[in-house]
């Protein structure tokens, strides 16, 4: 069984994403839709597939990837539910938590899946993590993701373009425990939005986080530190590598009696081909095979940004007087 596989934009992530589909083997990949026809065509001339009108594209498909702009995200995947289609949805999934809650009462209502685009789910270095014998409980997370300035995302700020992603691992990995506490202090620099930020969390388990993003810097650095009650795992995204240093285990550190060192490394896959494959085979089981980052997943991520750019404002303000 094929799923009938539309995507509507066709701009960075719509571009990729129609050349995964393309080549995806339990896909019918019907084509792609976009606002900017010369776009469209393009992508498609790539992709070997053809264009479509938005509305027809929707009609025709059982599935829909939502590629275009934030600010069309809960029009779009509305629209696409009512016309009865499994949609994914990238990140964030929408513009407000209003949008995100009644795009999660819709698909539940229609009983059709809802994926979104937190693509690091599906990371190499996240699996290696969590097929490890971990860290215990995590108590406190550091992540860094910084990247170069690229002109591409200016719609949004640098914490819902980037910091979104390490705010969903960081609620993922405190076990979807609420989060009680935002402080953050961020400024632009290259844009109009905030471009660097950095924000602290607090969760009602106990869990903390530090989560440091910037679109405006002159090298890449992705890190993920986790400390947790059995040990501390340290990943390098970029040397594909993670440190594990745990009570009895590994070679001996001197330095931290009674623990040990391991150090473990893995090859990257495509992660958004892993993503995408995990959509197909939701919707192909009739939403029965839950998603990792599902409706709420992307509702509470969106949560945590918005109230990390809150505190971004609130901070700028009190540094102003």
């Amino acid at each position: 069984m094929q799923l009938k596989l539309g995507i509507i934009g066709a701009g960075h992530f719509g571009r990729f994403h129609a050349l995964k589909a393309s080549k995806a083997p339990r896909v019918e990949f019907l084509g792609l839709a976009d606002a900017d026809p010369a776009r469209a065509d393009a992508v498609a001339a790539e992709a070997g597939c053809r264009t479509w009108e938005r509305d027809t594209l929707m009609a025709a498909a059982d599935a829909l990837i939502i590629a275009a702009p934030t600010a069309f995200h809960h029009d779009l995947a509305s629209r696409a539910i009512a016309a009865g289609c499994h949609v994914f949805v990238e990140k964030p999934i929408a513009a407000t938590l209003a949008e995100a809650d009644a795009l999660l009462a819709e698909a539940a209502a229609a009983g059709r899946v809802l994926q979104i685009g937190h693509i690091e789910r599906f990371s190499a270095g996240m699996a290696t993590l969590s097929g490890s014998a971990g860290v215990g409980r995590p108590l406190y997370m550091e992540a860094v993701r910084i990247a170069p300035f690229r002109p591409r995302s200016l719609d949004v700020t640098v914490i819902l373009d980037l910091m979104i992603h390490d705010l969903d691992l960081a609620i993922a990995l405190a076990g979807g425990s609420e989060l009680v506490a935002v402080e953050a202090a961020g400024s632009a620099v290259v844009s109009e939005k905030i471009d660097i930020a950095n924000a602290r969390l607090r969760f009602a388990n106990g869990a903390q986080a530090t989560i440091t993003a910037s679109r405006a810097s002159l090298k890449m650095e992705r890190r993920l530190r986790v400390f947790g009650t059995e040990g501390y795992a340290s990943l390098d995204f970029l040397a594909r590598e993670m440190k594990l240093v745990r009570p009895g285990q590994g070679q001996v550190l001197e330095q931290i009696p009674g623990h040990g060192i391991e150090t473990l490394s893995w090859t990257d896959h495509d992660n958004l081909e892993a993503e995408q494959n995990a959509f197909v085979a939701a919707c192909l089981e009739g939403g029965k095979l839950r998603v990792a980052a599902d409706g709420p997943a992307g509702r509470a991520a969106l949560d945590a940004a918005l109230r990390v750019e809150a505190a971004v404002v609130t901070s700028l303000r009190a540094a102003l007087g």
